[in-house]
């Protein structure tokens, strides 16, 4: 007889990760579902769904059920969830009957919204639920010392959504969130490149952009790529050529934004703990730290040390694994 699993899920906008208690993270997947319209039924969940966004035949749409950290087709979400927990019992053999699970909620996310995540989860079939803040998650998962009353600034930085928050004794001192993500750069590039060039791309074009030659900081040695599209006004494909400087114009808007979230939550901290922070400085994690030069960029602006977790895009999922220790006394801070 197994004994029941227990698994935290870091819901997020761009990537599902699950981190099992004895295993580690056992999935890493795009959240992304390709659906036959005609059939309603699921055709394909994760990554390979991802490589469908885009080229699909007219009966199938790949549909990204989460915006913004939230769930935005509560139907979808469930199925979702249920094919990938399938997956993961199948390939890790793990018994997924009646799991213990703990899932994080961005900071800002209403009680509907909540109540439609653990639903989604209780409809799988688990045991119990237990919802954690974003914030938290990840300063666990980047090992910081959550339950001792120091000051962890910890900044988020996902695909829907930055969170940012101040932790001490593990509760949320101070937090904020701010809708800007990795899916809003990707969409800023995109409207640069249509404005700039009339050529239109997609969202996967506009990713690899950011991750090729996005840079966060302005000054920085210009690089450049050649990019294929379609020509608006001719409607055939087209390739330019276009540079970092051109993508920092573009993401200039959302950088300033994330700053603005962070500035706001340091200015809400008690007096007691900035100190600590002048001491500690900031960790980012998620994907959106591996920016090129973000930390850079941040310290620069914000004059406090800045620091990348240690494993930045898994840091939340392996937080929600292992919030299951301190679960009691981490919902006895959010009372």
């Amino acid at each position: 007889m197994l004994s029941t699993a227990e698994i935290g899920i870091d819901l997020g906008t761009a990537n599902i990760l699950i981190y099992s208690k004895n295993k580690g993270i056992v999935l890493n997947e795009p959240a992304v579902v390709a659906i036959d319209i005609n059939t309603k039924k699921i055709v394909a969940v994760g990554a390979e769904a991802k490589e469908m966004v885009g080229k699909t035949p007219q009966n199938i749409v790949p549909i990204r059920p989460l915006k913004d950290g939230v769930i935005a087709d509560y139907d979808v979400t469930a199925q979702m969830l249920k094919e990938l927990l399938k997956k993961v019992s199948k390939k890790m053999g793990l018994s997924m009957r009646k799991p213990v699970v703990v899932v994080c909620t961005p900071t800002g996310s209403t009680t509907v919204e909540r109540r439609a995540i653990h639903n989604a989860i209780t409809s799988y079939g688990a045991k119990q639920v237990h919802l954690i803040e974003e914030p938290v998650a990840a300063a666990i998962g980047a090992e910081l010392p959550v339950d001792e009353p120091i000051a962890n600034v910890i900044v988020d930085l996902g695909g829907g959504t930055v969170e940012v928050g101040i932790i001490s004794f593990g509760g949320v001192v101070s937090s904020n969130s701010a809708r800007v993500g990795g899916d809003k750069m990707d969409e800023e590039i995109i409207q640069y490149i249509r404005k700039h060039y009339n050529i239109l791309i997609g969202e996967r074009t506009a990713e690899n952009i950011k991750m090729e030659i996005g840079y966060a900081h302005p000054n920085h040695k210009e690089v450049k790529m050649e990019i294929r599209g379609r020509d608006m006004v001719t409607g055939l494909p087209k390739t330019v050529e276009i540079s970092s400087n051109e993508v920092y114009d573009a993401l200039k808007e959302s950088l300033e934004k994330i700053l603005e979230a962070i500035r706001a939550t340091l200015e809400d901290c008690p007096p007691e703990l900035s100190g600590d922070i002048v001491d500690h400085g900031i960790v980012l994690t998620g994907g959106g730290s591996l920016l090129h030069g973000m930390k850079d960029w941040l310290s620069s602006e914000i004059s406090v040390p800045v620091h990348i977790a240690p494993n930045p895009l898994e840091s939340v999922a392996i937080g929600t694994g292992k919030a299951l220790k301190m679960i009691n006394k981490l919902q006895k801070a959010a009372r």
